[in-house]
């Protein structure tokens, strides 16, 4: 990981605002707000937070695993109250995905769980280029297969109280995610064009398409490899990318049947316990 220097916040606040985000993921209580600690607009100091924290967990013994992308559509830049993108990183104990054959998913790590159905990308190689030279083209080739997700974000935040600081300084409102067990090379799907209906127990909760995801999800790609590459942490072989919201997020609770259907894949199913 990459260190944040360009910040003005005081070191002690970057370490208090981690310490606050670390104690309630430890102890599944939301806490107060970290933008009394870092400001609403030092982006540099929360990306600091950010990487504080998820330094924490790879302490732990987990790995980086990828990165999603958040706040692409601008049906949860509403919901979130803010407005553009941000960027939080895949961690191996993230993955929950054994919940497709069936098993239900336990909650217990999770506080206010909301989800959202996306495509997700599997890269075949490295997006380690100047800034300048990241297209479309590029990221479009540097695709393995597009595979169909739920993301399960989460705020550490009490009542998802949060600006976009907030939300970056808590690892971009992570929490875990599903993938499907086969993707597809893009020859054979393009994301810009999938329609996305997300269902809980049978009711259609939210929907949306691949336009939705910054105009096309891998123009949201085609953005973290930019972001990647300024903070000196470029995008690798192998990494697992969560493109984005296609819709809406919906909260959910133990006891639901969350299905996510984006066309051209098989539908996604899990469910959820305590």
């Amino acid at each position: 990981m990459a260190s944040v220097t360009s910040t003005k916040a005081d070191p002690a606040a970057i370490a208090a605002a981690t310490g606050r985000l670390a104690q309630a993921l430890e102890s599944r209580v939301p806490c107060a707000a970290v933008r009394d600690l870092i400001g609403t607009d030092d982006l540099p100091a929360a990306y600091a937070v950010q990487q504080g924290l998820v330094q924490r967990r790879l302490d732990g013994g987990v790995t980086v695993v990828g990165r999603k992308i958040g706040a692409t559509s601008e049906a949860v830049q509403n919901q979130l109250g803010v407005d553009q993108p941000d960027f939080g990183y895949l961690l191996s104990d993230m993955d929950v995905s054994h919940g497709t054959d069936g098993t239900p998913i336990s909650m217990r790590t999770l506080l206010q769980p909301r989800v959202e159905a996306e495509v997700a990308f599997r890269l075949r190689h490295d997006i380690d280029v100047p800034e300048e030279q990241i297209t479309i083209d590029l990221v479009r080739e540097a695709v393995d297969v597009a595979i169909p997700a739920l993301e399960i974000v989460d705020s550490r935040i009490e009542g998802w109280d949060i600006t976009f600081t907030d939300t970056v300084a808590d690892n971009a409102s992570s929490g875990l995610y599903v993938v499907g067990d086969a993707g597809l090379p893009l020859s054979e799907i393009e994301p810009r064009d999938v329609e996305m209906s997300l269902t809980i127990n049978g009711e259609e909760r939210s929907s949306g398409n691949g336009a939705a995801c910054l105009g096309d999800p891998l123009e949201a790609l085609r953005w973290l490899a930019v972001q990647a590459a300024r903070f000196g942490d470029p995008l690798r072989a192998g990494n697992l990318i969560l493109s984005g919201a296609l819709g809406p997020f919906v909260p959910f609770a133990a006891g639901d049947r969350v299905t996510a259907s984006i066309s051209g894949f098989a539908p996604l199913t899990v469910s959820f316990e305590e």
